[in-house]
């Protein structure tokens, strides 16, 4: 999957270091160059983007807002 483009400006690559699952929503830990990054995403998002540590992704910032793509 590629992502062809995206109106997110503030966009970090980077790779799971952890996940904490919980039965509703789980957090997601991501290190990138910037440093660290932490999503809260629905436990289901997880299982259908088949997120694992050591996964490749992209961390997207707007606003408040922090999302993942996965590469």
């Amino acid at each position: 999957m590629a992502i062809t483009s995206v109106n997110v400006r503030n966009q970090f690559k980077g790779v799971i270091n952890e996940i904490v699952e919980g039965p509703v929503v789980s957090e997601i830990d991501v290190e990138t160059k910037a440093g660290f990054f932490t999503s809260v995403i629905t436990t289901r998002s997880v299982k259908d983007l088949d997120l694992k540590v050591g996964s490749e992704v992209v961390v997207l910032i707007k606003s408040t807002e922090v999302s993942l793509a996965k590469l």
